[in-house]
């Protein structure tokens, strides 16, 4: 095997320019999540199709990424970041020219359907180049705390996108444009930052065999280690959860509320940022300060959560819905690192590449179908979701309880062998 050269500088303003390419996708992702039940009420597709053009774009967001990483190691990291922004532009500006035709009546309820099915995919396929090679691009340049650092940044600039979006996009809703001005704004600030990536990053080329010998331990073969199956499972569940919960929200605000989906947009972001904050504190403020251990999150993220779905469905009225969003997304908030960190630390240096790969799977799965599913349970009758998802983090505490592959000793250790 060659040598690995030592890592190159990480500029600052080359990850200015990673933040903001993450800050701007997820803030304009979570826009337009919020956005999209209002618009679909308003042009009359059903809630359940609404749900399903996001599935799509997840799951062609699950193919293709592993085929973009791949050419990423090849041919370099910059002009994959450039990709994957490009396509969150022409997504954007494909589904605000589809939904503005369906706002004017130019086009019928179905059509805009197939019509923002289609364009909205083009993320799927092409904004997926972005992910993967961002973070190699941050991990090739830094070593050690300060690669945890950089990496652990461009984590907080996706909090901070879910925090925005939501609570941008009722301002986006501009004359004439209406419902579709968020995305035709969330396109404009994606080409600002395409420039500023195109100029500002250095360009770099592939780390050669160092990187394909790191993306060989992908695949699907970390689910059969024993050690990190138990966390796979419990991240995989609990992250349907949560994509379940998120894409129901919107409706469940319009409902609850009682107002014209478009009057509503307002009260569905509040949620949605109540929702985000309480995830980023769970993150950013308690997991850091307290160093709480992987199974001690896992514990208290799965019983706050399944609280918070318990608690939507039995008190009444917007605020209370709000705090029972907020509760349930701080327990997610818990969950998630205690998950991530728990599979990291059940195995050794070399099997690092494998656990990162299978938690970016995982993300991925999560929205392919559950969302579908869980708004036609929400069509069906409006507690089903919850109940079910409380369900499932009822059945995540036990597992985290009694389950001995997460008695957290094998992690416990390999954090205090770390500290010394």
């Amino acid at each position: 095997m060659n040598a690995v050269s030592a890592p190159r500088a990480l500029p600052g303003f080359a990850f200015a320019a990673l933040f903001a390419t993450t800050l701007a996708t997820g803030t304009g992702n979570m826009g337009l999540i919020s956005v999209m039940p209002a618009a679909g009420r308003v042009l009359g597709i059903s809630d359940y199709l609404i749900a399903s053009i996001f599935s799509l774009s997840a799951l062609m967001w699950a193919i293709t990424s592993p085929l973009w990483a791949a050419r990423s190691d090849r041919k370099g990291r910059k002009q994959h970041i450039l990709i994957g922004v490009g396509g969150f532009i022409v997504s954007m500006l494909g589904c605000g020219m589809v939904v503005l035709a369906g706002l004017q009546g130019l086009t019928a309820a179905f059509a805009t359907f197939v019509g923002f099915l289609l364009v909205r995919s083009t993320y799927g396929m092409f904004g997926s180049a972005s992910a993967a090679a961002a973070q190699a691009y941050v991990a090739e340049r830094t070593e050690g705390q300060q690669r945890v650092r950089a990496i652990a940044g461009l984590g907080g600039a996706l909090s901070l996108g879910t925090i925005l979006g939501p609570a941008v996009a009722p301002f986006l809703i501009l004359p004439y444009l209406g419902l579709s001005g968020p995305m035709f704004v969330f396109a404009l600030a994606g080409v600002a930052i395409f420039i500023a990536v195109a100029i500002g990053l250095p360009s770099d080329r592939s780390r050669g065999e160092s990187v394909a010998t790191v993306g060989s331990s992908g695949g699907w073969a970390i689910w059969s280690n024993r050690a990190v199956r138990p966390y796979l499972i419990y991240g995989l569940a609990m992250s349907c959860a949560q994509a379940g919960n998120t894409y129901t929200l919107g409706f469940l605000v319009i409902d609850r509320m009682g107002l014209p989906p478009a009057e509503a947009q307002s009260a569905i972001g509040i949620v949605m940022v109540a929702g985000a904050v309480a995830g980023l504190i769970a993150q950013w403020g308690l997991v850091g300060l307290c160093g709480m251990m992987p199974r001690t999150l896992l514990l208290w993220g799965s019983l706050l959560a399944f609280l918070g779905n318990v608690l939507i469905i039995v008190l009444p009225g917007f605020t209370m819905l709000a705090g029972s969003f907020a509760l349930l997304s701080f327990g997610y908030g818990l969950a998630r690192p205690g998950y991530t960190a728990g599979a990291s630390l059940a195995v050794g240096e070399s099997g690092q590449g494998g656990v990162a790969g299978a938690v970016s799977a995982i993300a991925g799965a999560s929205i392919v179908a559950v969302p579908t599913l869980a708004v036609g349970l929400y069509e069906w009758q409006p507690a089903l979701p919850f109940l079910a998802f409380g369900a499932v983090m009822c059945g995540l505490l036990a597992m985290s309880a009694f389950h001995p592959g997460l008695s957290g000793k094998r992690t416990e250790a390999a954090i205090v062998s770390c500290e010394r």
